[in-house]
Formats: C-alpha cells, structure tokens, sequence
C-alpha cells in the first residue's frame, strides 16, 4: 500500500495514520510537532498547508521532503 498524504486533513490524522510524518515534520522547520500537548491541541484542526502558512514554509519544500521518504501528496 503506498503511503499518502493528504494535506486537507489535519496533522494529528496524519501523525496518528503514519507516526513518521511529525518527524518529517520536525525536519522541515515544525518544531512544535515534537510536543505532544500542541499535536493533541492544535494538531487536531491544523493542516500541513495552515502550519506552512503561519510559518512561512515553502509547500514545494514540503512535498519534496515527503516524496523523499517515499509518500505521495494529495492536494
């Protein structure tokens, strides 16, 4: 089964679906994903494309780093 990332769903699904995702996360400049309080809070209605927003991250960035550990982005 390919593994898949849907940035419309919120950062908790995802980290809860494929736990490797927040350190993905951390990697690309999330560093709030390491706290458990913030992705049990926050992480429940913030989605990849919101956090890249609020923190000026490239989306092009963001998927070339998920693609690099082998998922495919959904849109």
């Amino acid at each position: 089964m390919e593994k898949q990332v849907d940035l419309n769903k919120s950062v908790y699904e995802l980290c809860k679906e494929y736990p490797e995702v927040a350190q993905i996360m951390q990697g690309i400049g999330f560093e709030d994903i390491a706290n458990p309080g913030m992705l049990n809070t926050v992480g429940r209605f913030m989605t990849i494309a919101k956090g890249a927003q609020m923190k000026n991250i490239d989306m092009d960035s963001i998927k070339k780093a998920f693609e690099a550990k082998g998922f495919s982005v959904l849109v």
